[in-house]
């Protein structure tokens, strides 16, 4: 492995590509922090801006993506608050970590062409038929993305990207990082198969035999009284801002998005890119030889394969890939080369010298706004509407703090009346209003002291970038104790469970040692149990805490079975007896998949941390999210 990489790292651009991962995980958290600053931006990383329109799309998405995952379920989470809200935070962090990765990608010169996205669609398995592309499906695909508010634009993005990870992901893990002797020994404990029979000594059996006295159940709650408590529990009167609202109210002019537009050119605008090969070779001497043989007309691609030391774009005939002007290396940039087919003199390098030949050139693409309308039109709504939300709040902020005996002037400014909630308590807040700035605002800020509530509004309480509150805490039941007769139900149950657990562990360890002994037949019907009929447990299918011990128990010698136990998520206890066990058969072909299957997982464990490290090492700063 590591002379795989060794050879990979002597091209100029890979030597750059490890040399940056290296310095990555060395410089973890020495400069990079986590801020928060107010803006009508989602989010800005490394300066690189992520617009809430960006965010509201690919929340919209990732709804959509658990509507087809969850079906009729998907009303449930569309009720809760809290997971809308964690939908939100994983769709920005997404976004975040898709940044840090183009910005990375760019970096580093990884692209790849519109060809290369092109094949990579066209060889979609869901998108072909009798192995062949089929347009139809693509056709019906992209209609489902439309459903989903994706553009083919955006789809085609994503496969870009997807095709530049993996391009980080050959470059981390090298060719050859999974061998074949361990991947084989791993590969035959997975396939291992173990004959077992489970039997289940049940809490709940034992817990309803259990008699308690009055005075177990005074001594266990004179020890635990603080966890009989009736919380605290309060009555609030909330005015609920929506951005979404301001929506219906906004209207967009042509100048908007004409201003919009040239503000935001480079977004619409595909940086001109070359495409490079090169050959690389150890001395001087043998590169100007080489490139006194290209001068005569000798085949380029040739002379890569056969004299390039560079061994990674050798077998690609030299092949650099297409790059734009701000990620070239300082040796291609020195160079300039502005022709098709124009050779470079012999540039020596670091570790060697090269000539490098400009191959084709890619102009500069600006989209034009006729293309770009729709999407701008939507972009520019949801910013107003978002200014048009921080204004309102503004208004209803002014309006709360200079009435703070009640909302009634909140209520004018906002344009509608509060709402009025029941009693709830820290662990039952009503959905609108569950979040946690909410709940610390009303439990842990100024709104309630230790006479009740203090009769003041709150300041404007910003949720998730697109929602606002302001309230008042209108009546408070401070906590009380609950009282033994009040707790008594609860102290029973919980005083047998404790009683019941304690027997069950004691008769199981008799029970497991009567069976390692072979008096195990007596003492089973004497518990009241029996072990199922034999069943046979692969490795990769365990799905219980009782199968994955079934494979910790040593292999049965002379017949003899295994024993073992186990507690399942009931509490009962379930014993193992084991009675064979067939070793894998790996198979040449079986093992190449395992090595495929290792190779994917290790790049995506590689890359998962080489975005930890890159988010340690940015400047991230958030908008009004939370």
């Amino acid at each position: 492995m590591m002379d795989n990489l060794r050879t990979a790292a002597n091209g100029p651009v890979l030597k750059i590509v490890l040399a940056l991962i290296i310095l990555t995980f060395l410089v973890t958290g020495v400069t990079g922090y986590l801020s928060s600053e107010s803006g009508s931006y989602a989010a800005k990383v490394n300066g690189q801006t992520i617009s809430r329109a960006q965010l509201e799309q690919a929340f919209l998405q990732e709804k959509n993506v658990q509507q087809e995952k969850l079906g009729d379920e998907f009303s449930t989470l569309l009720s809760d608050e809290q997971m809308l809200q964690q939908l939100r935070r994983q769709s920005l962090e997404r976004l975040i970590n898709a940044t840090l990765i183009e910005q990375y990608a760019r970096k580093l010169g990884l692209s790849a062409s519109d060809n290369q996205v092109v094949q990579e669609i066209r060889n979609l398995p869901f998108l072909q038929t009798d192995g062949q592309f089929d347009n139809n499906k693509y056709q019906e695909y992209l209609s489902w993305l439309a459903h989903s508010n994706i553009s083919p634009d955006s789809f085609a993005e994503q496969v870009r990207q997807e095709l530049i990870n993996r391009q980080l992901k050959q470059v981390v893990i090298g060719a050859e990082i999974a061998l074949p002797p361990e991947i084989k020994r791993e590969a035959a404990l997975l396939l291992q198969e173990r004959t077992v029979r489970f039997a289940t000594l049940e809490l709940k059996s034992i817990e309803e035999k259990q008699t308690i006295t009055d005075e177990e159940l005074k001594k266990y709650y004179d020890a635990n009284s603080k966890h009989f408590t009736v919380p605290e529990k309060v009555k609030v009167s909330y005015i609920k801002m929506d951005a979404a609202n301001e929506l219906k109210d906004v209207t967009v002019s042509d100048a908007d998005i004409e201003k919009y537009y040239k503000n935001n050119l480079v977004k619409y605008t595909k940086p001109e890119q070359k495409k490079y090969s090169f050959i690389q070779l150890d001395s001087d001497y043998a590169a100007k030889s080489i490139l006194d043989e290209l001068k005569k007309g000798a085949d380029f691609s040739q002379l890569a394969s056969e004299k390039s030391t560079d061994k990674f774009s050798a077998q690609k005939g030299g092949d650099l890939g297409w790059m734009e002007e701000s990620s070239l290396p300082n040796e291609l940039k020195s160079v300039n080369l502005t022709q098709k087919g124009q050779l470079s003199d012999v540039v020596k390098l670091s570790n060697g010298y090269a000539i490098f030949r400009l191959d084709d050139i890619k102009p500069q693409e600006v989209k034009l706004l006729a293309d770009v309308r729709p999407e701008i039109e939507k972009i520019v709504k949801q910013e107003k509407a978002v200014d048009a939300f921080y204004v309102l709040q503004r208004k209803v902020s002014d309006a709360a703090a200079n009435d703070n005996e009640s909302l009634a002037a909140a209520e004018k400014a906002a344009g509608y009346q509060a709402v009025i909630t029941d009693w709830f308590d820290r662990d039952h807040v009503p959905t609108d209003i569950n979040f946690n700035q909410v709940v610390q605002a009303i439990f842990s800020g100024n709104l309630i002291d230790d006479k009740g509530a203090t009769g003041i509004n709150s300041d404007v309480i910003s949720v998730e970038g697109d929602r606002a509150f302001i309230l008042r805490v209108d009546d408070v039941k401070p906590e009380t104790v609950q009282s033994l007769e009040q707790a008594k139900p609860e102290v029973t149950e919980l005083v047998k469970r404790q009683k019941a657990e304690k027997q069950l562990q004691i008769e199981s360890e008799k029970l497991l040692a009567a069976l390692k002994e072979g008096k195990g037949e007596q003492a089973l019907k004497t518990a009241g149990i029996q072990f199922e009929q034999p069943t046979v447990i692969k490795h990769l299918a365990q799905t219980n805490q009782a199968t994955d011990v079934a494979f910790t128990l040593p292999h049965p010698k002379e017949g003899k079975p295994v024993y073992g136990l186990a507690q399942d998520e009931l509490g009962n206890v379930v014993f193992i007896q084991l009675d064979k066990v067939v070793p894998g058969s790996v198979t040449d072909d079986l093992l190449k998949q395992y090595i495929v299957g290792y190779q994917y997982q290790t790049g995506n464990i590689m890359l998962e941390s080489l975005i930890m490290n890159l988010r340690d090492d940015a400047d991230i700063k958030f908008g009004q999210l939370e």
